[in-house]
């Protein structure tokens, strides 16, 4: 089997499992116990949040863990715009761009649908980008919170956070990115890239299915989702996941340090896949931004042919891969990212979507494009070159 879905998800590394074996064994207590056993975890817990600090630059203080990304969304989200509401009655709109993940769109409907709220859909161009003037144009005293992801999930394109984030601390709107896909292969530094608010997840990037984390600078008032007996500074209640945050640690100080040589790599690896694919099946239609995207997704549009079909074909031939988002699995509809492209319906359900994990070989990639090839062949009965 070739794994080509990192962006749904990624194996646990053993250094991980191996860094978070004793809170799952030994070392089990409650961290907020005040004997041996809760001291350890507690120590071991802060030691998480300093580490993922670290990395985002930031005070460990501003990290709360969640379960995973698609919490620390909602948590954002939902969680600043009631607080700014509080403060500010006038505050009832949210900005969200187009291509959103669903964590963050249903987020937004939720605040509409319960609180009273509008939503304030950004727009985007044919490679699924949102520029500073697209963002200036809806937002203004009235937004309580703008979310605009760093890279997209589904096509790859990466937005110009640090330019957009500007245009919000221009209007005195705090500014939150879903950063699930980035990390560990873009940088993290929340202080440059000017944001409020911040969502990683650590099944992205080699750690369990399970935790996540969000960044919130201490200047910004949040209201909590989760209310009981006040762990994580009252942000998020509940007896904390303490295996979880130092598998989520590790495995992002390891991503974070692999990322200068990593990530070079892995967009030299897709640019030739993405060549190799469309010499051998010219009608393959490339999707996203052609440079600024993640460095290791490449995805394609096949018109008339059903993306369904090729992906079962590049399963029967040892590929895995996806049709776009994994949280959209099942469904019928034609993905709305595609949509907000530009492209048509017919179009958007051809999707084909390959996201490289670090390990992946140029060998493998070679594989994967003669399967995709005799996959395209076998669906449409067209001979391949």
């Amino acid at each position: 089997m070739i794994y080509l879905d990192a962006a749904g998800t990624t194996p646990v590394r053993r250094e991980v499992l191996e860094a978070m074996w004793p809170y799952l064994t030994g070392d089990f207590g409650n961290p907020s116990s005040h004997h041996e056993l809760g001291e350890r975890a507690h120590n071991a817990l802060e030691a998480a949040r300093a580490g993922v600090a670290g990395v985002l630059g930031c005070r460990p203080a501003e990290v709360t863990f969640t379960s995973g990304g698609t919490e620390a969304d909602n948590l954002a989200v939902k969680g600043i715009a009631l607080a700014r509401r509080a403060a500010d009655p006038r505050c009832t709109r949210i900005a969200v761009s187009a291509i959103e993940h669903p964590a963050v769109l249903e987020s937004a409907r939720s605040l509409a649908r319960l609180h009273g709220f509008s939503v304030e859909v950004v727009p985007v161009d044919h490679a699924g980008r949102v520029t500073p003037e697209a963002l200036a144009a809806v937002i203004g005293p009235e937004t309580a919170v703008v979310s605009v992801m760093y890279a997209n999930n589904e096509v790859g394109t990466i937005q110009p956070i640090a330019e957009l984030a500007a245009v919000a601390r221009a209007a005195k709107v705090p500014f939150h990115t879903d950063a699930v896909q980035a990390a560990g292969v873009l940088p993290l530094d929340v202080r440059a890239l000017g944001v409020d608010a911040l969502s990683i997840s650590g099944h992205k990037l080699g750690a369990p299915k399970g935790v996540g984390a969000l960044y919130v600078a201490g200047r910004v008032s949040i209201e909590p989702l989760v209310d009981g007996g006040g762990q994580e500074r009252g942000l998020r209640s509940g007896t904390e996941n303490v295996a979880g945050a130092v598998a989520l640690e590790t495995a992002l100080r390891l991503a974070d340090g692999e990322r200068p040589t990593a990530a070079p790599r892995l967009a030299e690896l897709r640019r030739a896949f993405v060549e190799r694919v469309l010499e051998l099946v010219p009608d393959a239609m490339p999707t996203g931004d052609p440079e600024s995207r993640l460095p290791g997704s490449a995805s394609f549009c096949f018109p008339r042919v059903s993306g369904e079909s090729v992906l079962l074909e590049l399963e029967r031939r040892g590929i895995v891969c996806s049709s776009g988002s994994a949280c959209a699995a099942g469904s019928s509809d034609p993905s709305h990212v595609l949509l907000a492209l530009g492209l048509d319906p017919e179009t958007a359900q051809t999707a084909v979507r390959f996201t490289l994990p670090v390990t992946i070989t140029a060998e493998e990639l070679e594989t994967a494009a003669l399967a995709l090839a005799e996959s395209y062949a076998a669906v449409t009965g067209i001979a391949r070159r």
